[in-house]
C-alpha cells in the first residue's frame, strides 16, 4: 500500500467540485481528512493522507487533481516533541484537530503519533514549554 499527506489548495474556480470523491471513484483511492478549510466558491485547502495500491494509481490520481487545477504539495516541514522539555501540560492535545497529540492515563504523559499529524502547526503556537517545534522533511530523509 503507497500513502502519502498531501497539501491540496482550492482554487475558488473548483471549490464547489467534488474532485476529491472522484479520487476514489475514478481512481480507486482512499483519502483521510486531516484538515481542512474549504467552502463553495472561495480558495480553501484540504489535508489529506491519501493511499493507494500502487504509487502509478497514486500518481495517476495526483495528476487528475492538477489537471482540475488543484496545487497539490507534500508538508515543508514535519513537526517533533521534545522530550525533555514537555512539562505534559496537556496544552497541545486541546488543539490538535486530527488526535496524533493525546493524554496517555493514568499516567497523564502526553503522546506524539506522527502518523495522524496533519502539520497544522498549532501545537507549535499553544506550547508554553516550546517542546513542539518543525523541523525541515528534507532534513528528517538525510538522517
Amino acid at each position: 500500500m503507497y500513502s502519502k499527506i498531501l497539501i491540496l489548495n482550492f482554487p475558488s474556480s473548483v471549490a464547489q467540485k467534488a474532485l476529491v470523491c472522484q479520487l476514489t471513484k475514478k481512481y480507486d483511492l482512499m483519502f483521510n481528512i486531516l484538515s481542512a478549510k474549504i467552502s463553495n466558491e472561495k480558495e480553501g485547502y484540504m489535508v489529506l493522507e491519501i493511499s493507494s495500491g500502487t504509487k502509478a494509481g497514486f500518481n495517476k490520481g495526483v495528476r487528475f487533481l492538477k489537471d482540475q487545477g488543484v496545487s497539490v504539495s507534500s508538508p515543508e516541514h514535519q513537526i517533533y516533541k521534545d522530550e525533555e522539555i514537555c512539562t505534559h501540560c496537556g496544552a497541545c492535545t486541546a488543539v490538535c484537530p486530527t488526535e496524533a497529540l493525546h493524554i496517555k492515563r493514568p499516567e497523564m504523559e502526553i503522546i506524539f503519533d506522527k502518523k495522524k499529524c496533519s502539520v497544522c502547526e498549532l501545537c507549535v503556537i499553544t506550547c508554553p514549554s516550546r517542546a513542539m517545534g518543525l523541523f525541515s522533511a528534507e532534513a528528517e530523509e538525510a538522517i
